[in-house]
């Protein structure tokens, strides 16, 4: 009996060789001879849609080197053999791992583009990613109209194969649910398709009484392409749980680039008290900018049942959250207090449960002298009109008292860090717009390497003298509320128009908020809608291979203990997605600080062309500049090379092994071994 499968196979490699002879005839003859290298880079043809920019923009983020061409952009290059490889050193080579395209064609019927990354792809064995197309014959996929669908997705719950499982979404562990996030808003779009010969389904959805597949791999004519048939943007949780699994399909799990998922929170002026928001005054009285609130000051703190209630929902959540304390500000309290505080006692009898970090002595504001005559305020200058700054021996003494006073309770700190008062000392637009020129002379008194800052003013990281800044991302869960009823008080007066009652912010600021249709109920809008956007936003960072921490404050977790709710839906949602393989990484501010300096470091040598990666056979050789680490990702088996001998290559992490790296000892590159 004739095997035709087989024959098939054998006509395909005939058909797929001839067409290699005419584009590509001297890769393919060299490449019988000896294993091409591949260099690790990826090439992605831009039409300007969103599905290309999100992968786009994860390579981008993970630190994979990418080459972009822009369809129907004056002067692109032309897409032939010569673009897609050459010879070096007497190897062919092929100049891109991994091919992202709009859809399976984008250049047309007939195109000589097509045809020669087609014949690219299946000389060098090279992965084609279509980001965006529709479920027909062509992609190995019956029509729609065969036990499909076609029209809008949002809340679609999709669900990884056990061919995804066993493949490139094995971090997976629960449900890909579409976003849903307003019944007006059509959110998503795509279609489903019953798999044909050749295709293998990762993520299907049921369909009627069976089940088409969303995503898969189809394998045809010696190529294989991943077929993505839904739209969708870089931000939407659906594409941020596939992201990772799209581009360890694409390059076959080796790349330049690592990712995790982090998380960690900052509770600032713990032993501080905070002030309360008032409903009547909708301000703050105690601020300088609260008229009429004079005399009626409130303040909201920790109790010690709260600080118990903290170490228990800690190693509940097995989660440790960073302590930011204020310990003159306690001091004092305690003195207006009849000389005790259970609170303080509480939280350092349970000190190893936290992570602690200096946030000053008595929480000042560490930049210009401020006139709070008027509002806003504004720096104090003197009669040569120069601004008065809080001094160098000031602010370094509102460190130095902080750190004592925490080693005679016996906490641990790591003194490199800090996070100031307000973030206070550091440019403050529009009033102080260059930093305390004090400020790093005291920071480098104390020895201090990482300042924390606002990520919403700064998202970057920057020097600060010998010091480099680390953003933290605000969470929308207010200092100066204690209760939920307060907290959508506040939510309210910020979100809604001034017909419904709000201040109008809102509408004077449409660029930066949008106005709420309605306001948010005064009893349960803080757990129904307020909660769960704000777990919402803090996941899609913890998705987004963005290690910067969020930062709250201790009247959150005081009275109506309002952060868990919002913690509790991260950490629970998370945990429901992923699988264990793939642990939320809860680090220190200081490793935040280093990952982000890497990266910069990274991202610039790759801006000037100054990394060199590329695998031949089983070996992966990478050459950065001197001094800058490389982040790798490799499979599981993978080893190092050394002087002498190897050892194992990497952490493990959401199935493959990653970190950065750097040539070892009497080495001019990061020289791996790769498994089989």
């Amino acid at each position: 009996m004739v095997n035709k499968n087989r024959t098939n196979r054998v006509a395909a490699a005939m058909a797929a060789a001839a067409l290699v002879s005419v584009v590509l005839p001297a890769a393919t003859a060299q490449a019988a001879a000896a294993p091409p290298r591949i260099d690790l880079k990826v090439l992605v043809v831009d039409d300007g849609g969103s599905s290309v920019e999100a992968i786009t923009a994860e390579l981008r983020d993970t630190g994979m080197p990418f080459t972009r061409v822009r369809l129907g952009g004056s002067g692109r290059p032309v897409i032939d053999a010569a673009y897609l490889s050459d010879t070096v050193d007497g190897r062919p080579r092929a100049r891109f791992q991994g091919v992202v395209l709009p859809n399976e064609n984008p250049f047309g019927e007939g195109s000589a583009e097509m045809a020669a990354l087609t014949a690219y792809e299946t000389a060098y064995g090279i992965r084609q990613v279509d980001a965006y197309t529709w479920a027909h014959p062509g992609v190995g996929l019956e029509y729609t109209d065969n036990g499909g669908y076609s029209g809008r997705l949002d809340g679609t719950r999709a669900a990884v194969t056990a061919a995804g499982r066993a493949g490139p979404f094995g971090y997976l562990g629960g449900a890909v649910t579409f976003e849903d996030n307003s019944a007006l808003v059509p959110e998503s779009y795509g279609f489903m398709g019953r798999p044909r010969a050749g295709y293998t389904s990762y993520l299907d959805a049921p369909v009627g009484s069976g089940r088409a597949s969303l995503v898969g791999e189809y394998t045809h004519d010696g190529r294989s392409e991943l077929v993505v048939t839904f739209g969708y943007n870089q931000y939407q949780q659906q594409f941020r749980l596939l992201a990772r699994g799209i581009v360890e399909w694409l390059t076959q799990g080796v790349h330049l680039g690592q990712e995790r998922n982090y998380f960690a929170v900052h509770v600032d002026d713990v032993f501080a008290p905070d002030a309360r928001w008032s409903k009547e005054l909708n301000c703050t009285p105690g601020d300088y900018a609260c008229a009429g609130g004079e005399g009626r000051e409130s303040t909201i703190r920790m109790t010690a049942d709260d600080a118990r209630y903290a170490a228990q929902w800690q190693s509940a959540k097995n989660f440790k959250l960073d302590l930011l304390f204020n310990a003159g500000a306690g001091e004092e309290w305690k003195a207006e207090h009849g000389g005790t505080d259970a609170l303080t006692a509480q939280l350092v009898a349970d000190r190893a449960a936290y992570r602690w970090m200096n946030h000053t002595y008595t929480h000042p504001f560490l930049g210009c002298v401020q006139d709070t005559a008027t509002s806003p305020w504004t720096c104090v200058k003197n009669a040569q009109g120069t601004v008065q700054y809080m001094s160098r021996a000031e602010i370094s003494a509102q460190i130095r008292d902080n750190n004592n006073w925490a080693a005679a309770k016996g906490i641990t700190t790591d003194r490199t860090e800090l996070v100031t008062g307000e973030h206070s000392g550091l440019k403050t637009l529009p009033q102080q717009p260059v930093d305390n020129p004090n400020l790093a002379g005291a920071l480098a008194d104390n020895g201090v390497k990482w300042a924390g800052s606002d990520n919403s003013r700064e998202p970057d990281q920057r020097a600060v003298g010998a010091a480099l800044t680390v953003p933290r991302h605000p969470m929308n869960v207010y200092y100066n509320t204690g209760t939920n009823a307060e907290m959508a008080d506040e939510y309210n007066w910020i979100y809604t128009s001034r017909a419904d009652g709000g201040s109008g912010l809102c509408e004077d600021n449409p660029a930066t908020s949008t106005c709420l249709p309605a306001p948010v109920d005064p009893v349960t809008g803080y757990l129904d809608h307020i909660v769960p956007q704000e777990a919402r936003t803090a996941l899609r960072h913890v998705l987004a291979n963005d290690p910067r921490p969020h930062y709250v404050h201790q009247s959150n977790l005081a009275e109506d203990r309002t952060l868990y709710p919002v913690l509790d839906q991260v950490l629970d949602t998370y945990r429901t997605l992923y699988a264990p393989s793939a642990p939320i990484v809860n680090q220190s501010m200081k490793d935040t600080g280093v990952e982000l300096g890497r990266r910069a470091a990274w991202d610039k040598a790759l801006a000037e062309n100054k990394v060199t990666a590329y695998r031949i056979g089983t070996t992966v050789t990478v050459k950065a500049p001197s001094g800058v680490d490389a982040p790798v990702t490799a499979p599981t088996g993978t080893r190092k090379q050394l002087l002498l001998g190897t050892t194992d290559f990497g952490t493990a992490y959401a199935g493959t092994r990653s970190t950065w790296t750097s040539p070892e000892l009497l080495q001019s590159a990061v020289t791996l071994r790769l498994p089989g």
